[in-house]
C-alpha cells in the first residue's frame, strides 16, 4: 500500500478539528525545511537536518515568547539556558542526529552572519535524536552547508514527513519513523486559535504503541513485522516543537511544552531512562523587535485558567504527529544491512476496523 498520512487512511485522533494542512505550517508564518543525506560510500549515511523557522524567516529580527520542557534528559537541545532565562526564541530550531549538533549549531550561526541580520550574539536552538542504528554516526555527515540548504528550502504549505531531513534514520516503536506533523484548532475566549506540532520520533517499544487508545503494537507483534534490532531496546528519543498563534507569555509556552509529553504518552511513550524527550513551544501572538530596547513593550495573552483547550490541542496534535511519522515513513536498509520496516498500513487499518 502507498505510504500516506493517518487521516488519508480514514483514521483520526481526538475530536478537535485540524487546520487546513494538518501541519505546523497551519500557524501563520511558520516555515519548515529539510535537507536529507543518503549515501553508501564511503560510509553508509541515513541522516539530515530539519528546521522550523517562525515569522516567515524574520525570527532573527522578531523574537517570540517561548518555553521548553525536558521530560527525560538523555538527550540535548542547545540554547535551553538562554530560553529559560529570557523566555525568548531568537532564531530557528534545527533538529538532527546526535553527533551533528555541532555542525547544525555552526550552520545556524554562520547563516545568520552571512544573511546580514546584524546580530553578533547567537545561542541557537539545536535538538537531536540518535540515528546511529541505520546511519554511521562517526561519519559526521551533516555539515553547516546542509543546514543552510534546509533554511533556504524552508517554506509554508504541506510538510514532507517520514524518512526526510533529521528524521531520515529514525525509528519509533520498532517501526521506521522520522518527521511527523499535525495541527488542531480550538476556541478560547471567543476566538479560534491554531496549534501545530512537529516531531522527530525515535523512541519506544512495539508493545507500547497505541493509536487513540487502541493497542496497535500488540496487534502487530514483532513476530509479524521484525524490529530493526535483534534484542529489545528501551533507549531512544523524541523532539517535539509546538507552535501556536494564541498570544501566550513564556511561562504559558512552557506549560504547552509540558503537554507535548502527554501526547507522546498517549502514543505509547514512557520516557525511558535512556530516552531524550525534549519539547519546545513558541507563540507567534507577540513579536518583539530585537533592536527595541529603549521603550516599554506591551503584550497580549490568554488567561492562564482558559488554556484547557490549547492544552488539549497540543496533546492531540502531538499524538497524531507521531502517527503521521509512522504512516509516512518507508522501509529503510541502513548500515550493516540493518532493516527498519515501515508499519504495514493495510494491517493497521484492519486492526483499527476490528
Amino acid at each position: 500500500m502507498k505510504r500516506m498520512r493517518l487521516r488519508d487512511l480514514g483514521l483520526a485522533i481526538g475530536h478537535l478539528p485540524t487546520g487546513p494542512l494538518n501541519a505546523i505550517t497551519d500557524v501563520a508564518g511558520v516555515l519548515v525545511g529539510h535537507e536529507t543525506i543518503i549515501h553508501d560510500d564511503p560510509e553508509v549515511v541515513r541522516s539530515g537536518v530539519t528546521v522550523v523557522v517562525p515569522e516567515n524567516g524574520e525570527i532573527w529580527r522578531r523574537h517570540l515568547f517561548a518555553g521548553a520542557h525536558v521530560l527525560n534528559g538523555n538527550g540535548e537541545m542547545t540554547g535551553l539556558a538562554f530560553l529559560e532565562e529570557f523566555g525568548l526564541m531568537c532564531g530557528p530550531i534545527a533538529i538532527t542526529g546526535t553527533h551533528s549538533i555541532g555542525a547544525a549549531h555552526e550552520g545556524l550561526v554562520s547563516y545568520e552572519l552571512e544573511g546580514g541580520f546584524d546580530v553578533d550574539f547567537c545561542l541557537p536552538l539545536v535538538a537531536e535524536t540518535f540515528d546511529g542504528w541505520l546511519s554511521e554516526p562517526l561519519a559526521l555527515a551533516v555539515r553547516p552547508e546542509h543546514v543552510h540548504a534546509a533554511l533556504r528550502s524552508a517554506a509554508g504549505g504541506a510538510v514532507a514527513e517520514g524518512n526526510i531531513g533529521g528524521g531520515t534514520g529514525m525509528n519509533a516503536h520498532e517501526f521506521k519513523a522520522g518527521i511527523g506533523t499535525a495541527s488542531r484548532q480550538t476556541e478560547v475566549v471567543g476566538e479560534t486559535w491554531t496549534v501545530g506540532v512537529l516531531v522527530q520520533a525515535n523512541y519506544g517499544r512495539r508493545h507500547q504503541l497505541r493509536l487513540d487508545g487502541h493497542a496497535i503494537g500488540q496487534a502487530i507483534p514483532i513476530e509479524e513485522v521484525p524490529p530493526p534490532w535483534p534484542k529489545p531496546r528501551d533507549e531512544g528519543s523524541i523532539i517535539a516543537v509546538v507552535a501556536t498563534d494564541a498570544p501566550l507569555l513564556p511561562h504559558q509556552c512552557k506549560r504547552l511544552a509540558q503537554r507535548a509529553g502527554m501526547g507522546v504518552a498517549r502514543a505509547g511513550g514512557i520516557a525511558a531512562p535512556a530516552s531524550g524527550d525534549i519539547f519546545l513551544a513558541f507563540s507567534t501572538g507577540n513579536a518583539h523587535s530585537v533592536a527595541a530596547h529603549d521603550h516599554l513593550h506591551s503584550a497580549r495573552f490568554l488567561p492562564d485558567m482558559a488554556l484547557a483547550g490549547i492544552f488539549e490541542a497540543v496533546i492531540e496534535a502531538t499524538e497524531e504527529s507521531i502517527w503521521n511519522a509512522l504512516c509516512s515513513a518507508e522501509t529503510m536498509t541502513g548500515r550493516q544491512g540493518r532493516i527498519s520496516h515501515a508499519i504495514p498500513l493495510d494491517r493497521l487499518t484492519t486492526v483499527m476496523k476490528a
